[in-house]
């Protein structure tokens, strides 16, 4: 049986974001641009108990992770979206990222955490919002849940930038909270409950608004 929610396909027409679910024909693709970002996101991510970066983001490396992922997708714990790029009515997309919402917990907790990043070559478009705004909406509807949180670096202000930008609140600080290039990193948690959109129409709709101006952020 199907997990709540997924798999899903998500689209937003003004930008071209896309969201859906990997294919195995992805390999090449993502590792072309985890290998092209290695200074962009090898100190953003967890320090690897071994490999090298070019090892651990090959196409060969692709296969198991897309394994890994499909396996925590059937059994309901996570919704791991390619982050595609595709023009309207067009049939190829260009993926240029990833988010998962991930630890899917349900029952009284219904919560998940959100991780994702974004080919540097395309930051600063406001795709990662976007791509945040589709996921969540959709989490918060077909996937029954009720809760995102997001874990951020203090110094990672692009990424801070991104949930701050969609009115997630900061609402805790985690200190060494994981390992990440070499060290024990402190992180600041964010979150967003579907009560702090559901007057807006979704978060979407909130997005819509920074974008147009309507809303101060």
């Amino acid at each position: 049986m199907a997990a709540p929610g997924w798999p899903a396909v998500l689209y937003d027409s003004r930008t071209g974001v896309l969201l859906r679910p990997y294919r195995r024909r992805d390999a090449r693709a993502w590792s072309q641009c985890r290998m092209a970002n290695e200074a962009w996101l090898s100190v953003w991510e967890p320090t690897p108990s071994r490999g090298t970066w070019a090892e651990l983001n090959s196409p060969a490396a692709f296969r198991v992770i897309y394994r890994d992922l499909r396996k925590s997708a059937a059994a309901g714990t996570a919704m791991p979206f390619a982050i595609c790029l595709r023009e309207p009515g067009s049939k190829q997309d260009r993926l240029v990222g990833q988010l998962t919402l991930g630890n899917i917990v349900r029952r009284a907790f219904c919560s998940a955490y959100a991780g994702y990043w974004v080919d540097q070559a395309v930051a600063g478009r406001g795709i990662m919002p976007t791509a945040l705004a589709l996921a969540v909406d959709h989490a918060f509807t077909a996937g029954g849940l009720h809760r995102i949180e997001v874990n951020i670096r203090p110094e990672n202000g692009p990424s801070r930038r991104v949930v701050e930008k969609l009115g997630f609140r900061e609402e805790s600080y985690h200190a060494r909270y994981l390992h990440i290039d070499g060290a024990w990193r402190d992180h600041v948690g964010y979150a967003i409950t579907t009560e702090d959109v559901q007057a807006e129409g979704g978060l979407m709709a909130r997005w819509n608004r920074v974008r147009d101006g309507q809303v101060t952020v």
